[in-house]
C-alpha cells in the first residue's frame, strides 16, 4: 500500500507538474500575441512577425488560427512573402480555415495576389467552405456573413482612427455613427430570423452564422438584449448557443441594468483618464471558476488585451474607490 501510495503521489506531482508547465507556456504565448498584435497596430510588421513566431514556437509549435491569420498579414506586409504562405498554407490545410470573404478582400494580403501561390490558397478556402457549408441553408449564411462583414468591419478601424485623431475628435465621432447606423440596419434582420425562426444553431447556418447572431444582439439596445437574453439561454442549453458568447452577453446586460458582471468580460473605460478597468462584479476572488464552466480562459489572461493585471485585491480596493466617487 505504501508503494502503491508512493506512485500516486508521484504521479500526481508530475501531473501537477506538466499542467503547470502548460498552463506557463499558454501565458507566455498570450504575451507575445499581444506584444505581436501591437507592433502589428504601430505598423512595425516584421517585428509583429518575428513576435508571432516566437509564440508558436513557445507552444511547441502550435497556435491558434486566426493568430497564424495574423502572422500571415504582418508577413506579407513586411514583404516577407514566403512566410506569409507558410501561415496560410498552416490553416487551410490543417485549419480548414474557410472565411473566402475575408481572406479575398484583406488588404493585408494584396502583396501575395500575384504569386501563383495565391489561387491556390483561394482553392483551398473555397473547397474548405464548400465542406464546411455542405448540408447548411447557404442563402441565410450568405446574409449572415455579409451581416458579419459589416458590424466588424467599421469597428476594426475605430483604434487606428482614434490614435491619428484622438478619442474625443470629430472623426471617431463620425465612426461610431457609422457603426449606429450600420447596427441598427443589421439588428432589424436578425431580430427578424431570431423572430421567425428562433436561435438557428451551427447546424443550420455554420459558426460564424452562428457567431453573427450573438455579435448583432450584443450589439444592440438593453432592451433588445434583455428581449432575447431567455432565447439565447435556451440555445445555449442544447449546443446552439456557445457558452462562451452567452457569458457575455449576461454580464452586458447586467452592468446596463445596474447590476455587477458575473464572468469579467466587459472592460470600462475612465472618461477622464482613459485608463481601462474591469467593470464591477460579483465575487472577484471566485472568477476564474465561474469563467472556466463556460469555456472563458483565466480573467488574468483575458485583460492583457487591455495592458491590464490581475490582483484581485488591488481590484477590490479600486472598485470600492470607484463607488465612493460615485456617491460623491
Amino acid at each position: 500500500m505504501k508503494k502503491i501510495g508512493m506512485v500516486f503521489l508521484l504521479a500526481s506531482l508530475f501531473t501537477a507538474s506538466i499542467y503547470g508547465q502548460a498552463q506557463e507556456s499558454e501565458e507566455v504565448y498570450s504575451a507575445f500575441v499581444k506584444e505581436a498584435w501591437d507592433l502589428y497596430e504601430s505598423k512595425e510588421y516584421l517585428s509583429s512577425a518575428t513576435t508571432y513566431a516566437k509564440a508558436f514556437a513557445a507552444m511547441g509549435d502550435k497556435g491558434r488560427g486566426s493568430d497564424r491569420y495574423n502572422a500571415a498579414c504582418s508577413w506579407a506586409l513586411a514583404q516577407e512573402i514566403d512566410s506569409s504562405f507558410v501561415q496560410l498554407f498552416r490553416i487551410t490545410k490543417k485549419g480548414n480555415y474557410s472565411n473566402y470573404t475575408h481572406i479575398s478582400t484583406d488588404v493585408d494580403l494584396t502583396t501575395l495576389h500575384s504569386d501563383s501561390r495565391w489561387k491556390e490558397i483561394l482553392t483551398l478556402v473555397q473547397q474548405n467552405k464548400e465542406k464546411i457549408e455542405d448540408g447548411l441553408e447557404k442563402p441565410l449564411v450568405a446574409q449572415l456573413d455579409s451581416i458579419h462583414q459589416e458590424d466588424q468591419l467599421y469597428r476594426k478601424q475605430l483604434r487606428e482612427i482614434e490614435q491619428k485623431y484622438g478619442r474625443d475628435s470629430d472623426e471617431i465621432k463620425a465612426q461610431w455613427a457609422s457603426i449606429d447606423k450600420k447596427d441598427s440596419i443589421n439588428l432589424i434582420k436578425i431580430t427578424k430570423i431570431l423572430d421567425e425562426r428562433g436561435w438557428l444553431g451551427a447546424d443550420v447556418i455554420g459558426t460564424q452564422g452562428n457567431s453573427t447572431l450573438f455579435l448583432v444582439i450584443q450589439h444592440a439596445d438593453v432592451d433588445t438584449q434583455k428581449k432575447y437574453l431567455p432565447m439565447m439561454r435556451e440555445a445555449s442549453k442544447d449546443g446552439r448557443a456557445q457558452p462562451s458568447s452567452l457569458a457575455l452577453l449576461e454580464d452586458r446586460v447586467a452592468l446596463r441594468s445596474g447590476e455587477k458582471q458575473i464572468y469579467g468580460s466587459q472592460i470600462g473605460r475612465d472618461p477622464e483618464t482613459g485608463v481601462y478597468f474591469v467593470s464591477p462584479m460579483i465575487d472577484p476572488d471566485k472568477v476564474d471558476e465561474r469563467r472556466a464552466t463556460v469555456g472563458l480562459g483565466s480573467i488574468a489572461s483575458y485583460i492583457k488585451q487591455w495592458n491590464l493585471g490581475w490582483d484581485v485585491e488591488a481590484y477590490k480596493k479600486q472598485m470600492e474607490a470607484m463607488q465612493a466617487k460615485e456617491k460623491e
